[in-house]
């Protein structure tokens, strides 16, 4: 069965992940580190993890799988969802697939190499309109695929 898991600590996506689980009837999950608040709904349910080191992150790694939409920013996270057979997105919508997971890895380690070094000040743009219309479109065109693929 198609469900969504949500690492939730500093997505900004929430509202709209809700919405479009409402619509197709999927279950969400909202993982986070400490208590959010989340919509009554029998379809979303909140698991608060303790604030160990990637609590977060090995909660939904477990869980990812096969019919999963893994929503994070987090690449490492990703990687273990992608490897695990979930679809997985950025709140930006942009997927993560076994493609572009390598580079994206790369990159990361890169940038924070410079930013240990100090030559990199500063961090990503700030997330915008687009980024949301954008992350609402993979998310249902996700969610579709999974329904055509018999993960219903």
């Amino acid at each position: 069965m198609t469900a969504i898991l949500v690492d939730a600590d500093a997505c900004p996506v929430k509202d709209e992940i809700y919405r479009v689980a409402e619509r197709y009837g999927v279950p969400v999950t909202v993982v986070s580190n400490s208590p959010l608040r989340v919509p009554a709904s029998p379809l979303v349910q909140r698991v608060v993890v303790s604030d160990g080191f990637d609590a977060a992150d090995d909660w939904i790694a477990e869980r990812a799988a096969p019919g999963t939409v893994c929503v994070t920013a987090d690449i490492l996270l990703a990687d273990r969802c992608i490897k695990a057979g979930a679809v997985v997105l950025a709140p930006t919508g942009k997927p993560f697939t076994t493609a572009s997971i390598g580079s994206a890895i790369a990159t990361r380690a890169i940038m924070a190499d410079l930013r240990a070094n100090g030559d990199v000040v500063g961090g990503p743009p700030p997330f915008g309109k687009a980024d949301r219309s954008r992350f609402l479109s993979a998310l249902d065109e996700a969610l579709v695929k999974l329904r055509r693929a018999g993960h219903g």
